[in-house]
């Protein structure tokens, strides 16, 4: 087979499904019933089980089923609510960025996605990373395992080489793979649970013991309650899940009659039934291992560090089963990075192509998972595949986007009676937020890398892409197509013309000084061509071209974000129409160039007439086929 065969085959297969990326953003071909999507988001909440327990422990001490208490709490009346809403507003599965980039539009609420995604990256790559770091901690630790297997980085790295194999192959029926592991972990979960509450009845000695220890360190319960207060932040990490499971509405099932309400509906099913199994487990889990596992076990280097709740069920059911337990947890924790790949190739194509802030190629999965899968390479091989070590980045992605999402609900609700509640769970969130972000700094470190690469790279890509054709669809009402059919020769001339001075005075006076700027024929037709910039923010928009006779001119009017690609396109769309080269007359722009390259890529204006030829020269190679651009 020759090279280029090779070659096209090979960008065939790279640039797969550049349309439509895969993962739960994109529009489902195949929907399924809430409770099986549940455990597509299930994966990453769930699996969260592997390690919550310990984190818990670790930041909370003997506290720890009573700040896991305030979790709960905050998971059922704050964070469920917050979501319920989102999916009113988001039956696609755009999210909270979504509802933030409506209420703010301009430049401002594209820096603000751009903040949001740079958390929402360090959110889900910290997922991917941690996930697999906690599945290495239980391979490690199984005493089945070899010795030669006792190597965390390098173990870490393979499980996320696997993750990438399998969106490189083709990432589908995610929602079957995720109902086997979902229901297996739980059930096995269940069991450790109840065995281990058994063990703890046949034990009140241990009962006894907490609480004496909690009354003789903290002296009442309400003072037990305010410390767990504080603690809570130091917990976030059973927070997880909420915002990928509003990303899966595309994949839910809709019976009724009307099908976005019925979808919204079903997926806040998914939300609270997904919040009450989870609290259910976090509650248990936490009593059961605070009671059962000595206290340096929790340390670090200590048995149960990552994984109390194996710890558990080897000691109390047996290697045998302990494995059974260890694998499933293993494979619960491997999926869990892949519906945190999934959002990841969902939030990019959603979002930086759309803003031209991304390279075209962006809107396919393949080239997007390899870059992940590096940028994951590289947080393991930093925090040396310690689960611990990640916490905090985890925790403050995982915040930040909560708090942007109460954010987003109060203010959509501004004028309602429920403003006041969403405004206090925002508060809640947001305190939440900082409290972690403060004794926790290496988080917001990390995001504020990924926050600062997302910000470099989509500046950079739009600078790059500023020259592209951006309106690929030109329309034409009935009078500008008249306008274009009564030019005589079908050579069209077209005169640059500001948009606002609509006096026949100022046409007159453009009229006479293009003709004799350029010498053209008295009976020559010119056309004025008026485009009217709207938000310089967005990247590309369809033409919609209009047309007006004001005397003896003829004017076509137009908006678009940026004003020289608008031109080019309208040019280009008369080529094809006419089918002869048309022109356009430019006047001289006076001023410091630089200052207009600035406000070509910021304000989507400056210097128009050279711009406008170098859009034309990227697509036309051929200057004896170009639209001819004339300058005086």
């Amino acid at each position: 087979m020759s090279s280029k065969r090779l070659r096209i085959r090979f960008n065939r297969w790279w640039l797969h499904e550049l349309k439509v990326p895969q993962g739960p953003h994109g529009r489902a071909h195949k929907t399924q019933p809430w409770w099986q999507v549940m455990c597509l988001t299930g994966v990453d909440y769930f699996s969260t089980l592997g390690y919550q327990p310990g984190i818990a422990f670790l930041a909370a001490s003997y506290l720890s089923p009573i700040a896991t208490f305030v979790l709960v709490l905050v998971t059922l009346f704050a964070a469920y609510p917050v979501y319920a809403h989102v999916a009113r507003h988001s039956p696609e599965g755009q999210g909270s960025i979504s509802m933030l980039e409506r209420l703010l539009p301009g430049w401002s609420g594209k820096l603000l996605v751009l903040v949001l995604l740079g958390f929402a990256a360090t959110d889900f790559i910290i997922t991917m990373t941690l996930s697999a770091a906690d599945a290495t901690a239980h391979v490690i630790e199984n005493p089945f395992t070899p010795a030669w297997t006792h190597h965390p980085v390098v173990l870490t790295l393979f499980l996320i080489a696997i993750l990438a194999a399998v969106f490189l192959k083709g990432f589908s029926e995610a929602v079957g793979v995720a109902v086997v592991l979902v229901a297996s972990y739980l059930a096995l979960n269940l069991v450790v649970v109840v065995v281990a509450f058994g063990e703890i009845f046949k034990n009140p000695d241990a009962v006894a013991g907490w609480r004496t220890h909690l009354f003789e360190t903290h002296g009442s319960p309400w003072m037990m309650f305010g410390l767990a207060l504080l603690l809570f932040p130091k917990l976030a990490l059973g927070l997880s899940g909420f915002e990928t499971g509003v990303a899966v509405m595309p994949q839910i099932k809709s019976d009724g009659a009307d099908p976005i309400h019925d979808r919204v509906k079903n997926t806040r099913k998914l939300l609270l039934s997904a919040a009450l199994i989870m609290s259910v487990f976090l509650m248990s889990t936490s009593f059961l291992t605070t009671l059962l596992i000595p206290a340096k076990e929790f340390e670090k280097g200590g048995a149960a560090n990552g994984r109390a709740l194996a710890y558990v069920a080897h000691k109390l059911l047996g290697e045998g089963f302990g494995t059974a337990y260890d694998i499933s947890t293993i494979a619960i924790l491997s999926f869990a990075g892949a519906s945190a790949m999934a959002g990841l190739l969902n939030l990019v194509p959603r979002y930086l192509p759309r803003f031209g802030m991304a390279p075209d190629w962006a809107r396919s999965s393949r080239p997007m998972v390899m870059v992940f899968t590096l940028i994951a390479f590289a947080v393991t091989w930093i925090f040396n595949a310690d689960v611990d070590a990640q916490g905090g980045a985890y925790a403050t992605g995982v915040l930040v986007l909560m708090s942007s999402a109460a954010v987003a609900v109060a203010l959509s609700l501004r004028r309602s009676r429920s403003f006041l509640a969403f405004f206090l769970i925002a508060l809640v969130f947001g305190y939440t937020t900082v409290v972690n972000i403060v004794e926790r700094p290496e988080g917001i470190k990390i995001a504020g890398f990924f926050i600062a690469l997302t910000i470099v790279v989509s500046l950079v890509s739009r600078g790059m892409r500023a020259t592209e054709l951006r309106n690929t669809e030109v329309t034409w009402d009935e009078t500008a197509l008249s306008i274009i059919r009564g030019d005589k020769d079908q050579v069209v001339r077209i005169v640059a013309h500001r948009p606002g001075r609509h006096h026949l005075a100022e046409y007159d006076r453009k009229d006479k000084d293009t003709r004799e700027r350029h010498h053209l024929d008295p009976d020559e037709q010119i056309i004025f061509l008026e485009v009217t910039r709207t938000d310089a923010s967005a990247f590309d928009a369809p033409l919609v071209v209009k047309g007006a006779i004001m005397g003896a001119h003829c004017i076509l009017r137009t908006e678009s974000p940026a004003i020289p690609n608008a031109i080019a396109a309208l040019l280009l769309d008369l080529m094809r129409k006419t089918g002869k080269l048309p022109h356009a007359y430019f006047g001289w722009t006076e001023g410091n160039p630089v200052t207009y390259i600035f406000k070509y890529l910021f304000l989507g204006e400056g210097d128009v007439a050279p711009i406008t030829r170098e859009v034309l020269r990227k697509n036309i190679s051929n200057p004896a086929r170009r639209p001819v651009i004339h300058v005086s």
